[in-house]
Parts: structure tokens; sequence; C-alpha cells
């Protein structure tokens, strides 16, 4: 059984769920999934969690997502990408650097209306599931922050370029670059999108579904499972000693100011003192307890 994070990258014309499944064909194993969903169109980062790593998608803390977007000037689609229906075109005249200027308002903390084909729900209904009947309805808006949003190139013959973006979980891309469209006056869609970054991985720790594949036949899947821990390494640590470490696995609570390292931060990666990872905890300081959010060990699978 594996346990930890596999990096896939993503390949294009597949959904998140359908990595899942072809994983768990090459895996032999069920207990996968992942962390955020890719629309099929888009490839990169799509991290993986193996066995007792499932157990850390829910509690991940809320780092943001790089993404490199391509463009397309003069288009609208329903969609909001050139997989849509064109539902206007217009002529274009704009150069690299109005295009720079009227991103600095796509900076900082701003309010995003999710289009109508997405996942989000707005009356127990999915949004794209009325947008394929024809129906639109008021999506109630949300504060994103997006902390890049950078013109990597732009053709100001075909209209077309690419944008380096960092931003908030929740983003939807491909409105920030129709929203761009709308403030030049011209409509603009999303032509293709890569996810450099994502919960601290990068491209680079990404591995493709037929690389993965070797590596089982090759008996080296270990070499492609990232630990878990590392996905909470922001968080400050806490190391047991033995008497401690095994009261905290038999679900003994323990007391704050008895812990050698408590500093009053909120919450902990802990490790036994053999130093090995065992999970997520949060400081009650208004009981003086050290209460478990999450055990992460192999051992507490058994």
């Amino acid at each position: 059984m594996l346990n930890g994070i596999i990096c896939v990258n993503k390949p294009e014309g597949f959904t998140s769920f359908d990595v899942i499944a072809k994983l768990r064909g090459i895996l032999k194993m069920k207990k996968l999934g992942h962390s955020g969903t890719l629309d099929p169109m888009a490839t990169g980062v799509l991290p993986v969690f193996a066995g007792s790593a499932t157990k850390a998608i829910s509690i991940l803390p809320d780092t943001d997502k790089s993404y490199l977007a391509g463009f397309k000037l003069g288009i609208v689609t329903d969609t909001e990408d050139i997989t849509g229906k064109i539902l206007k075109e217009y002529p274009v005249s704009v150069s690299k650097e109005e295009i720079e200027k009227n991103a600095e308002a796509f900076q900082g903390n701003i309010s995003q209306t999710p289009p109508m084909y997405s996942a989000v729900s707005v009356g127990g209904k999915r949004l794209y599931d009325l947008a394929r009947k024809g129906i639109e309805v008021d999506r109630p808006s949300r504060e994103i922050t997006v902390s890049k949003f950078n013109i990597c190139d732009f053709n100001e013959e075909t209209g077309e370029g690419h944008i380096d973006i960092t931003c908030s979980k929740g983003t939807y891309v491909r409105t920030l670059i129709n929203d761009m469209g709308q403030k030049l006056g011209c409509g603009a869609v999303m032509t293709s999108l890569v996810r450099t970054k994502a919960n601290g991985f990068s491209l680079d720790d990404c591995f493709t579904l037929e690389e993965i594949e070797k590596l089982r036949d090759e008996n080296r899947l270990d070499s492609a499972i990232k630990s878990t821990e590392k996905l909470f390494l922001a968080l400050p640590s806490l190391t047991l000693n033995s008497k401690k470490t095994q009261m905290y696995k038999n679900g003994v609570k323990l007391r704050l100011n008895e812990l050698e390292g408590f500093d009053g931060k909120e919450q902990y990666r802990i490790y036994s003192a053999e130093n090995v990872f065992l999970g997520i905890a949060k400081a009650d300081t208004e009981n003086n307890i050290l209460r478990v959010l999450k055990n992460l060990s192999q051992e507490s699978d058994a």
C-alpha cells in the first residue's frame, strides 16, 4: 500500500476524476483522492493523495496556485474559453503596453463572479447543469486574491498571448481573462491553461501517467511518492518524548504547558520520539490541551 502524494502532470482532455480512475488501475489501489479539480482542457500539477495521505485533503492549508494561461483577444464565448460557443467577435487593435496597463486592475484583492459553466452550486443546482439547459442565474460574487498577473508575451497581429498568474483558491482563470477582455473593450477567451504550482508542488515534481506506469513496472514507485508532511512545512513542529508519544497515540489529552517547544502557536506538526510524522494538532490554549486535528501516520491507518 502506497502512502503519500504523487504529483501528476495532468494530460489535456482528462478530467481530474479520469486521472484518479487511471491511477487506480495503474497502482491497483482504490484509496486515492485529489485536492483540486482541473478542467479537461487544462494540464499541469495535480497532486494525488494515496493511502493514509487522503486524510490530509480536508485540512490542507489554503496555499496559492500558479498558472500559465493562453488567451486570445476579439472573442467572447459562453464558457469563457476557446472550447465554447462564440457569442461575439470584435476587431482588435490593442498593444502589449495597453494590456499590461489594464492588467493592474486584476491584481490584489478583487471580487469575481463565477462563470455559468462551473461546478458552483446555486439553489442546490450546479451552474454547468443550468448552463447546458440555456438557463442563466444570478451568481454571488466571491472575494479572491491575485498576487501575480503578468503578461508574458503578446502578438499584436494575432491578438494572442500568455499570462503568468498566481491566485488564491477558488479563482477562475478564464473569468479573469474574460474580464480583462471586457475591460479592453474587445473580449477575450482562454485558449490554454497549465497549472504550474499547487499545494507547494511544481511541474518539476510531476510525472506523466506513462512515467508512473513505467515506474510501477520497474518496481520504483516509491521514488514518485512525496511525504504528506511536506504539505504542512509552514507549520511549527512539536516533538514528543517517548512517554507522551505513547499517550498521544492512545488518544490521551496532553497538557500544553508540559510540552517542550510549545510557543503559543495555533497548529503544529507532531512528531514521535523517533522523529516519525504523526499528524496535525491544534492548541486549545483556553483549556491547556493539545487536540488532535488529524492523524496522518501510516500507523493510524491500521
